[in-house]
Order: structure tokens, then sequence, then C-alpha cells
């Protein structure tokens, strides 16, 4: 069975996510490349992308990467998830539910659905 991260990192990599999503689209109006961000749809979008690339490629969005947690495989192979399924994944916490729907284990319906998991990055050992 795969040890998940704690929902206290989890939650931290989601507010560094929002927030780094907000100011990039912030920056954005300010230099005048987006006129407006109505009901944070730009930032919702940015985050979406931001996440689903992030994790399919570096395994895990920048706020996971900064709080060192990973989305991997559900499976024990420790290998990350699709292009498709970490899009189907941040889609799924978008929607808010499926992160508090969970089991014993950690992992949200979000996770079962992609068969991933959220896991803590191990420090190399000297």
């Amino acid at each position: 069975m795969i040890e998940t991260a704690s929902w206290a990192r989890r939650v931290l990599a989601l507010v560094i996510d929002w927030l780094a999503c907000t100011l990039v689209v912030q920056l954005g109006i300010a230099v005048g490349i987006v006129e407006n961000n109505p009901f944070a749809l730009y930032t919702m979008a940015l985050f979406i992308l931001e996440s689903a690339v992030f994790t399919a490629l570096l395994g895990g969005s920048f706020g996971k990467l900064a709080t060192r947690l990973r989305v991997v495989r559900a499976d024990g192979s420790g290998q990350p998830i699709d292009l498709l399924r970490a899009l189907l994944r941040v889609v799924l916490v978008c929607l808010v539910i499926p992160p508090l729907v969970f089991r014993p284990d950690g992992r949200g319906l979000h996770d079962m659905v992609t068969g991933s998991a959220t896991v803590t990055l191990n420090p190399a050992k000297a």
C-alpha cells in the first residue's frame, strides 16, 4: 500500500498553485495581455493547464513540487500519470467534492478515478 501525503501539505500545495496562477493572470491584466478576469475563469483555466501539464511531465503541479509532493500511479510503480489522467484529475479537483470523498488510505475520489496517489518525496540519502 502507498503511504499518501498529509492533507495539510496537499492544501498548502493547492494554495501555492492558486496564488501563483492568480499572480500570473494579474500580471497579464497589468501589462494588457488580459482585459479582465471574469469570475476568476482565467485563473481556473491556467490552474487546470499548469497542474495537468506539470503533473504529467514533472510528477506534480508547481505547488506540489514546492512542497515536495508528487502525484504517482497507485500501482506502486512510482511513475507519474499520463497527461489525460492528469487533466481528468485536476478537473475533478476543481469540482471540489471529489477530493472531499476519500478512502482511509487518504486517496480522494479524484485519485481513485485516475489511479493515482499524492505522496511525499523522500529526501535523497547521502
